[in-house]
């Protein structure tokens, strides 16, 4: 048995290894594109087999660096997001509110259990309405150390906002970056079908609390030990008193909810991506530090004592895109697709609908990007879905599943390892908690599935 778990680094570059490794077993093959409504989409029926691109060594040890060229917008923006989240910890605010928090709920003891599910169903709400994701590389600045203070683990504060969203991702009513151009796509009115999604938004919201409290529940039977892991930060306090509430930090507490009010507003209304958002938080922490007069050398200390934690976290997005650099040039993606659709084409409907969902699931592994899986996997599956009499809501709806339910769990997402590589949360430990989870969301979304088949829930 293994005395270490392996690395992050390790798990990420075998990875890298193996899909070097298939592009000599796999065909290489390629679908035509065209562009359709600002969109690049696969068209149905021109896949064609072409010359084997085989990646050697040379292209492996090339990838890390296309991988990071390729990602270098997530990895700018865990390194300045993480320097803003740590000159906001050295102000002392986080600290302050989090303490204010557990005081209230020692005073109120029925209001302690509230305070993981109130905030899944939060974050949950944000996957289901504008997919967040990347914003995960935030929130669990904030909800590690509130799941410490309260006596869980590193689990728990990843699960919070993680689980959180990937429920609502994956059975999100109105997520414009997969339903929509999914929907789209599929040539069906934006936003149709809403009531069953929410239908679906619920019982996976539901499944994500339950799975989270129990393991809650054990750790405060001692029934489990619970996940030690480091601090994020090392951060220097002279005393390990609370820092005082006072008038200050509750400005930047302020602030820092009306800069979460803003990140929401601006995702869903304004196209706000990664390069705002950074921007957003470093102005918040700026901003902070002016306001309780933390100083120039404490604040610039701070954000590069920040931006240092992260920097392994940032090696390992780099890396996990370049597993898909090396399956893009040995042309493989596309052969994986064609194979994988062409497996539920001779089964009855109610069968093939759960082929779908499995075949979306397994090239979320090759994509990880939902929008970007909508626009390969849609103009294909929809004709397909036609073809089998299977509803045109279903087929998006097995999109969502595959799409967003194995998310949590794919080494080739750069979120999903970037999070555990912040958390210091081995992935095999990971794997090993999260797979009940997994499998229920699995079951759930076969049950889902299957429902439109003999119910009509769709208006």
């Amino acid at each position: 048995m293994l005395k270490k778990s392996p690395d992050a680094l390790v798990i990420v570059s075998l990875v890298l290894v193996l899909f070097t490794v298939l592009t000599w077993v796999i065909p290489a093959g390629q679908y035509d594109r065209t562009e359709h409504d600002g969109r690049t989409v696969v068209v149905p029926g021109t896949y064609q087999s072409m010359e084997a691109e085989p990646q050697g060594v040379t292209d492996l040890l090339l990838a890390p660096i296309r991988g990071f060229v390729a990602a270098a917008h997530i990895i700018a923006f865990v390194l300045l997001v993480g320097g803003a989240f740590s000159i906001l910890t050295a102000t002392g605010a986080l600290d302050a509110g989090l303490g204010s928090v557990l005081n209230y709920a020692e005073r109120h003891p029925g209001a302690r259990h509230l305070i993981v599910p109130v905030l899944m169903v939060i974050f949950s709400l944000a996957g289901a309405t504008f997919g967040m994701s990347e914003e995960n590389l935030v929130f669990i600045l904030i909800t590690m150390p509130l799941a410490r203070s309260m006596g869980y683990d590193n689990l728990v504060g990843i699960a919070i906002p993680f689980l959180g969203s990937a429920a609502g991702f994956a059975g999100a009513a109105i997520n414009p970056f997969t339903v929509g151009i999914a929907q789209g796509i599929a040539e069906l009115p934006i936003g149709s079908g809403a009531g069953y999604r929410w239908f679906v938004w619920v019982i996976f919201t539901t499944i994500a609390i339950i799975f989270v409290m129990r393991y809650i529940r054990k750790l405060e039977t001692g029934r489990r030990p619970g996940l030690l892991t480091e601090d994020v930060f090392e951060e220097e306090h002279e005393s390990g008193a609370t820092p005082v509430f006072n008038a200050a930090r509750k400005v930047v507490l302020v602030l820092f909810l009306l800069a979460i009010v803003a990140l929401m507003f601006g995702a869903n209304n304004l196209g706000w991506y990664i390069d705002e958002i950074s921007a957003l938080f470093l102005a918040l922490g700026l901003v902070s530090a002016v306001i309780t007069r933390l100083g120039v050398g404490k604040t610039v200390k701070a954000f590069t004592d920040g931006a240092k934690g992260l920097l392994t976290a940032a090696i390992i997005i780099g890396l996990s895109r370049s597993v898909l650099v090396i399956a893009e040039d040995g042309r493989i993606i596309d052969t994986v697709l064609h194979a994988m659709t062409g497996a539920v084409e001779d089964f009855p409907e109610v069968v093939s609908v759960q082929l779908m969902f499995f075949v979306q699931g397994i090239i979320n592994i090759f994509i990880p990007s939902g929008s970007g899986q909508a626009a390969i996997t849609m103009p294909i599956m929809t004709p397909l879905a036609d073809l089998l009499g299977i509803s045109r809501q279903t087929a998006v709806l097995a999109f969502q599943f595959g799409d967003g339910l194995l998310n949590p769990v794919i080494p080739t997402s750069g979120i999903t390892m970037g999070i555990l590589a912040i958390a210091k949360v081995p992935y095999n430990v990971w794997l090993k908690w999260v797979w009940r989870l997994i499998l229920a969301f699995a079951l759930a979304s076969m049950a889902l599935l299957a429902l439109p088949e003999f119910v009509d829930v769709w208006p």
